[in-house]
């Protein structure tokens, strides 16, 4: 029996990642509804970072910071959705060992940084409306950039410690994941070896990353609503608190998402549910970001019109949903 196990427990060259459904009659829907979406996110994204560079009314710090969030998630959805395609369309649930452990990393990369990223735009609308006079000497490129850059090496840091705890792992030479994506909690659960530490390093470095940036959130619009509050008229609130009313749904939507997958997969046993759960923070937010940041801007709705009608060759003005003074 110990000749056996040890035999078992050979260097891993693959897994099967199981999806969200293994009935053949639901593939083809599985397959047309994520390859949708995916062109959908990609498209929509896209569009923002486009409207943001092309337009010289939006190179500002709240739009820099958009086309940058924009940016992730295009790399956050490209990272699972097109694999998950591939094995739809090919009959196969195969991913390679080194494959499963660069979307283990990127994935980890782009989680991170968005979060961060977040955090660094809540503090933006912080300065914006609680320092209007000064916004633009406090939030200049120089410190734009730089906390993009300290985001982005924070995270590199994050997803090299993750990929170093998925070295550790040992696994039997069969390994179905129950999942559409590597996911570390899933590899975890799956692993023959000891991972009592690599749990605790999991919850720790997710509460630091995830707890930092939500405190920052929470206490930018705790000085944010205490300085709407101070506005006299009612206009003069409506219109601070719609500037920061589209990156506010965002940060609910993400992070109240993410931790419920997470504090949900520590409670229930059930994988399945896991993986339909973790569709919403991978596969629907990146989608709707750029519908969430463009619906309600009048500045982004103007700027896709004048990119759009210039690709196009059209002199016409925007219509009139765009010119609609109701619209902030």
């Amino acid at each position: 029996l110990i000749y056996k196990e040890s035999q078992n427990l050979t260097h891993v060259s693959e897994f099967l990642l199981l999806g969200l459904s293994e009935d053949p009659e639901l593939q083809p829907l599985l397959f047309g509804l994520f390859l949708s979406m995916y062109l959908v996110t990609v498209l929509g994204n896209l569009l923002i970072i486009l409207a943001v560079s092309s337009d010289s009314h939006l190179h500002s710090p709240m739009y820099f910071f958009l086309s940058h969030l924009s940016l992730i998630d295009i790399g956050y959805t490209t990272t699972t959705i097109p694999k998950m395609i591939v094995n739809i369309q090919t009959h196969s649930r195969v991913i390679s060992y080194a494959g499963c452990l660069a979307q283990l990393t990127f994935f980890s990369l782009f989680a991170c940084l968005e979060s961060l990223l977040l955090a660094v735009m809540a503090y933006d609308r912080l300065v914006a409306i609680c320092h209007p006079l000064h916004y633009l000497v406090i939030m200049n490129p120089r410190l734009c950039s730089l906390l993009v850059l300290v985001s982005l090496s924070i995270s590199l840091l994050d997803s090299q410690l993750h990929y170093l705890m998925m070295l550790q792992l040992t696994f039997c030479a069969d390994v179905e994941i129950p999942h559409f994506f590597c996911e570390l909690s899933q590899l975890l659960s799956i692993a023959f070896s000891d991972i009592s530490i690599n749990i605790i390093l999991m919850y720790f470095i997710g509460a630091i990353l995830a707890g930092i940036p939500l405190s920052g959130i929470l206490y930018s619009y705790t000085r944010i609503l205490s300085s709407i509050l101070r506005v006299s008229s009612s206009g003069g609130r409506y219109k601070a608190f719609s500037t920061c009313g589209s990156h506010l749904s965002v940060v609910c939507l993400f992070f109240g998402t993410s931790l419920g997958v997470y504090l949900g997969s520590a409670i229930s046993s059930s994988s399945r549910k896991g993986a339909v759960a973790s569709m919403m923070y991978t596969v629907v937010i990146p989608m709707l970001n750029p519908f969430i940041y463009s619906l309600r801007n009048k500045d982004i709705k103007h700027a896709l019109w004048r990119t759009i009608s210039r690709d196009m060759g059209s002199i016409r003005g925007p219509p009139q949903w765009v010119k609609d003074p109701a619209v902030p």
